[in-house]
């Protein structure tokens, strides 16, 4: 059974939707106990940094994912999944869950781009590239042609690029895919990016950390 936390965040029925499309058994919960007990987790989201931690710890959720990150599990975040595994966000001065040190930043309008062509739109919306720069299974099958759906303002920036999987070029250079031991996580929707997505979901669902 996967696991898809609910902590107030939106996308969690088209998350589900895209797992059960693939023949995996899934739940939305907020249930402590049974995210603990799932074989696998994914944390989605669409919204605040702040407003989701808060939510994580009036439910418990937050020690409830440390202890899956801890026991191994395999763990998914998605979108704002992704930024709050950092220790902190600039989003509402968030402190985050930890597990991947670094901080999740902001673009910002007056950010100019390294292209040389004005400055950045923000929330970066739309389809956009993936660069991968270390290999990671859930990877397997993606072509350098593929493309993913973002929509976001925010984006991780981990202490160590050696939790960098991939990045995206947005005028700037930003990590969309990081990971850490039984943890991956991408900026983009994989339930909004087409075949892509679901490909890699999929193999999310397959994926057996070392």
């Amino acid at each position: 059974m996967i696991a898809i936390v609910d902590y107030g965040a939106g996308n969690l029925t088209s998350v589900a939707r895209a797992v059960s499309f693939l023949s995996y058994d899934c739940v939305i919960t907020d249930d402590p106990a049974q995210i603990t007990g799932a074989e696998r987790v994914i944390f989605p989201g669409v919204g605040a940094a702040g407003s989701a931690m808060e939510t994580m710890r009036e439910r418990g959720l937050d020690d409830a994912l440390k202890q899956v990150f801890k026991a191994g599990i395999p763990m998914l975040g998605i979108c704002v999944g992704c930024q709050i595994i950092m220790d902190s966000s600039q989003e509402n001065d968030a402190a985050c869950l930890g597990m991947i040190p670094g901080s999740a930043k902001a673009f910002s309008d007056t950010m100019p781009s390294e292209h040389g062509d004005g400055f950045l739109k923000v929330p970066h919306m739309g389809w956009n590239g993936l660069d991968v720069v270390r290999s990671h299974p859930l990877f397997e099958g993606v072509k350098k042609t593929d493309e993913f759906y973002f929509v976001h303002s925010y984006y991780p920036v981990p202490r160590s690029g050696d939790d960098v999987f991939g990045t995206t070029d947005y005028g700037i250079k930003f990590a969309s895919a990081v990971g850490k031991h039984n943890l991956f996580a991408t900026q983009f929707h994989l339930e909004k990016s087409g075949k892509p997505g679901l490909l890699i979901l999929e193999n999310f669902c397959r994926w057996a950390p070392c």
